[in-house]
Formats: C-alpha cells, structure tokens, sequence
C-alpha cells in the first residue's frame, strides 16, 4: 500500500466515522440540538477536522453535486431530445446509481431534512445551485448561452425534484422514490 492509499483510507475512514456520529447524534437529539462540537466529540476528532471534511452541519445531510456529476449526467441524455425529456432523463440516471444502502442513507438525510423547517430552506438554497451546474452544463454542451426559458424549465424541475425527496422522507420512505419523482415531473408536464 503506497503512503497516497494510506491516507486516502484514513480520510475516509474519518469521514465515515464523522457522519455516523453525527447522524446517530441527530436522530437521538433532532439537528438543531446538536452542534459541532458534539459532532466531533461523537466521531473521536477535534472540531478543526470536522470542519477539514465538512463545511458546516448542514453539509452532512445535504451534500451538493459536484459541476462534474451534472456534466456527466447530462451527457447521458441525447442532445437532440427536448429539454424536459433530458432533465427526466438526469433524475432517473441519478436515481439508478443509487444502490439499497444509498436509498436508506438518503432517506435518513432526508427525513431530517424535512423535519427539520432551516434544512428545508437550506434545501431550497441547495436546488437553485444544483440547477445553475445543470444551467452550466447545458450551456457547455450547446457551445453557446443558454435561454432563459431553459434555465427556468430547469429551475422548475429541480423544484418538483426537491419536492419529491421531501414527500419521500415525508411519507418515510413508504413509497419508492421513483414514484414521488415521476408525480412531481408528470404535474410540471401538465402545466
């Protein structure tokens, strides 16, 4: 194992070892009563390494895409379907990667985030800069400026698509997630 490997696992190891804490710590007390310090006393770290892997508390339960991942999913979706067509597109290719352990994990962030009245602001804050990476990429993969219509169509999906998460988490998860999505895109299409 090279030195690089060594402290990549070691990284992660923290990481992971941060978010069960503050998870476990979240689900026993709500979000709002818990605060950094506890966080890093429950993940066995110093709240200088706490902030070394996460911003804030906020970015344990919501965690942005990154502008790579948008290009990468918008690069799933044939250039020449319409816009709405691709941005369904986007949130079942996004939803596909996520494996039994990641739905769960999701759903838990999620019923805190809806539980939770700042994180559901916050989630708002969240959709409109995820939006403007999709806004970007798909300026990007035009070569050229977006239109404003686009940038609104893709505003609205992303609206219906945090609105989904929130009916998933809460509805506890009762139903697939899937579903929620596919009602909150079928209800902007009718518009």
């Amino acid at each position: 194992m090279t030195d690089s490997d060594w402290r990549s696992r070691r990284w992660d190891a923290t990481h992971q070892r941060i978010y069960r804490a503050a998870m476990e710590l979240f689900a026993e007390r709500g979000f709002e009563r818990v605060n950094v310090g506890q966080i890093a006393a429950g993940g066995g770290v110093s709240v200088p390494t706490f902030y070394a892997h996460y911003p804030s508390k906020e970015h344990i339960v919501m965690q942005l895409p990154t502008t790579e991942q948008m290009v990468a999913l918008l690069s799933t979706q044939p250039r020449e379907l319409p816009l709405r067509d691709r941005l369904v597109g986007l949130a079942s290719v996004w939803l596909a990667l996520w494996g039994p352990e990641d739905r769960d994990d999701m759903l838990a962030r999620w019923r805190i985030i809806a539980s939770t009245p700042a994180l559901r602001t916050r989630a708002a804050e969240f959709e409109r800069t995820t939006a403007e990476m999709i806004a970007g990429a798909l300026a990007g993969a035009t070569d050229g400026p977006v239109r404003q219509s686009d940038v609104i169509l893709v505003n609205a999906y992303m609206a219906a698509f945090t609105s989904a998460l929130l009916n998933w988490a809460d509805g506890h998860g009762e139903r697939k997630i899937e579903e929620h999505v596919d009602e909150a895109f079928e209800t902007l299409q009718e518009l």
